[in-house]
């Protein structure tokens, strides 16, 4: 019989993995993952934002992540996007970090909104969590077409009467929801490989988006809980051995599909 924190653990992680899989795609699809990172760490200055001056939470992080993203949209062509990402997700991190050593009782905490701290989850983070989780998904799956569309076309997208970047700002909110409720789960450093890996994964497995949004389901969930059993025998931190068990799927996932089309050039060549 599981302990209540464990059953509590298990279903945050699989909230979040099933949260990050179809945004992890976009993510993988338009090449987004230093915005993830720039985001990710964005979160952190917001926890100290939270704590310094008695806000809410999840709304504080979701708030500078949104900053975060008006920041990048505005300065988007005035430098190279890889310099540009690099010193707001590294600016933003040394800030986050600035500002809460200026906290009392806070610095002790710090590892946890670093790298998660899973088996904390409380069961009224546990609400916030699924329903981040929900939101995530209802507005990926509201936009969903017009996500696609706009991420292999933004051409096609706008004679079609569709505005790319008003699609870019709704995966904008969805990345900031996912930072919001996951930081807690593998933190503020490693909340974009949770995006990244899972999708990875499924990548050369899938056929369809639709194939690779159920794979990196799959793969999320299956980290997530391997990781958390894991990290419970071996007694090590939860969120970076989820983050391992994701690594290991995505060797897995790789020498999978890199068999497979191996398979399919022979079969190709015998009817040749």
């Amino acid at each position: 019989m599981l302990d209540g924190f464990m059953i509590r653990a298990a279903c945050a992680g699989v909230g979040v993995a099933l949260a990050c899989a179809p945004l992890g795609c976009f993510v993988a699809w338009r090449r987004m993952a230093y915005y993830g990172d720039a985001t990710a760490h964005a979160a952190l200055l917001g926890v100290a934002l939270s704590l310094a001056l008695d806000l809410p939470l999840t709304p504080a992080i979701v708030g500078v992540a949104l900053t975060m993203a008006a920041a990048v949209s505005g300065l988007s062509g005035r430098q190279s996007a890889d310099a540009m990402l690099g010193v707001l997700s590294h600016a933003a991190l040394a800030a986050g970090l600035v500002a809460v050593s200026f906290l009392q009782g806070v610095r002790s905490d710090l590892s946890a909104w670093l790298f998660g701290d899973l088996l904390s989850v409380t069961r009224s983070d546990l609400v916030v969590i699924w329903l981040g989780a929900g939101a995530v998904i209802l507005l990926i799956g509201w936009r969903w077409s017009r996500l696609i569309l706009a991420t292999l076309s933004p051409e096609m997208a706008v004679a079609d009467r569709i505005d790319p970047r008003r699609e870019q700002w709704a995966l904008n909110i969805a990345l900031a929801l996912v930072v919001a409720v996951g930081i807690r789960i593998v933190g503020a450093l490693l909340i974009s490989a949770m995006l990244i890996i899972p999708a990875a994964a499924a990548r050369p497995l899938s056929r369809s988006p639709e194939a690779m949004v159920a794979l990196t389901a799959l793969a999320g969930v299956a980290a997530t809980l391997g990781g958390l059993g894991a990290a419970w025998r071996l007694d090590t931190p939860s969120g970076p051995t989820i983050i391992c068990a994701a690594a290991a799927l995505f060797a897995l996932g790789t020498a999978a599909g890199a068999i497979r089309q191996a398979v399919q050039r022979g079969a190709r060549a015998g009817q040749g």
